[in-house]
C-alpha cells in the first residue's frame, strides 16, 4: 500500500463522495416504513409497516407504470445492448486513422450533452413543422406527424433517441477491450485464410466477451431505468406539472416518473420512497440472477 500510496491517495474522494451521497442517504429507506412528517423528522414518525407497499401494489397505476417501465427497459436493452458492440467492431475495421478519430468523436458527444438540450433539439426536430415532417413531405408527400404525441411513434423515439446519446460512449469500452487483443491471433487468423469479417466474427468478438458480460450484468441491473430524464423532458413533465402529456401517458409513465410525481409533486414522501425501494430490490435480485448464471456457465462473473 505505500508502495503505491499515489493511487490510494486518489480514491479518497471519490470513496468520501459515495459515502455521502450513496451511502448516508440509505438511512433514508426507513420512511418507507413510516407515515413520514417532514416536521417530525425521521425518528418521530408514525410506523406502518407495509402499508405503502401494499396500496402501491394495489393500486389502479401501477399495472400500467410497472407495464410500461418493463418494456420501455427490455426495448432499450434489445436494441441498445448490441448496438456499441456492433459500432466498435466496425470502427475497429476502419484503417483510415484520421476518419476512425472524427467518426468516435462525433459519436460519443451527445453523452455529454444533457437531456435538456436533447428534449429541445428532439422537440425541434420532431414538431410538427421540424425538418423531419418537412423532410418526409418533401420525399414523399406525406402529412405532417405529430411524433411527440403519437401513440404509435412515441417509444420508438424514446428507445432510438437513448441509443443515440449513448452508443459512442459505450464504443469507447469495447474499443479499449479491443485494442489488448493480441495481434498474433489475427496474423493466425490470416494465415488460416480468414477475412476480415471471419476475423471480427472469430477473434475480435471472442476477446471480448468477458466485457459484453459485465457491461450486460450492469445493465440487467438497472433495467427497470427506463430512461427518467428523457421522459421527463420529452413526455410532457416540466415546469411543475403533476401529469404526463395524457395522450402518450399510457404508454410512457414508469416507476421513476411515478415516484417523482407522488413524491416531489404531490409529496407523498413515504409512498414515493416504498416505490423507489421496490425498484432497487428488483434491480438487486437480477443483478445477483444473471450474475450467478454467468458464473455458472464458466464465463466471466462481475460479483
Amino acid at each position: 500500500m505505500w508502495r503505491n500510496k499515489a493511487f490510494y491517495i486518489m480514491m479518497v474522494l471519490p470513496i468520501i463522495w459515495y459515502i455521502i451521497f450513496c451511502y448516508t442517504p440509505m438511512f433514508g429507506i426507513i420512511i418507507a416504513f413510516q407515515k413520514y412528517s417532514p416536521s417530525k423528522g425521521f425518528l418521530r414518525s408514525e410506523w406502518v409497516g407495509l402499508t405503502h407497499f401494499k396500496v402501491l401494489f394495489t393500486s389502479h397505476d401501477f399495472p400500467m407504470v410497472m407495464k410500461n417501465t418493463v418494456i420501455i427497459s427490455l426495448l432499450r436493452l434489445v436494441w441498445g445492448f448490441p448496438a456499441p458492440i456492433i459500432f466498435s467492431l466496425l470502427i475497429n475495421e476502419v484503417r483510415a486513422g484520421r476518419f476512425k478519430k472524427i467518426t468516435q468523436s462525433i459519436s460519443y458527444m451527445p453523452h455529454f450533452m444533457s437531456w435538456v438540450i436533447m428534449g429541445g433539439l428532439i422537440a425541434a426536430m420532431f414538431s410538427k413543422y421540424g425538418p423531419i415532417n418537412q423532410l418526409t413531405a418533401f420525399l414523399f408527400g406525406s402529412d405532417p406527424v405529430l411524433y411527440m404525441q403519437s401513440k404509435a411513434h412515441i417509444r420508438t423515439l424514446l428507445v432510438s433517441k437513448a441509443i443515440w446519446k449513448e452508443v459512442g460512449w459505450g464504443t469507447l469500452i469495447y474499443l479499449a477491450a479491443i485494442a489488448s487483443v493480441d495481434m498474433e491471433q489475427y496474423e493466425a487468423a490470416v494465415i488460416d485464410g480468414a477475412g476480415r469479417f471471419k476475423q471480427a466474427l472469430y477473434v475480435t468478438l471472442p476477446a471480448i466477451v468477458p466485457t459484453i458480460i459485465i457491461i450486460f450484468i450492469l445493465q440487467i441491473g438497472g433495467i427497470l431505468n427506463a430512461g427518467f430524464e428523457q421522459i421527463l423532458m420529452i413526455g410532457g413533465y416540466g415546469g411543475g406539472t403533476a401529469t404526463l402529456n395524457p395522450m402518450i401517458r399510457p404508454l410512457i409513465e414508469i416507476i421513476d416518473t411515478y415516484v417523482y410525481k407522488m413524491g416531489i409533486v404531490q409529496g407523498n414522501y413515504s409512498f414515493s420512497s416504498a416505490a423507489g425501494l421496490f425498484k432497487s430490490v428488483v434491480g438487486m435480485c437480477l443483478v445477483l440472477f444473471s450474475n450467478s448464471i454467468a458464473r455458472k456457465s464458466g464465463e466471466t462473473s462481475l460479483l
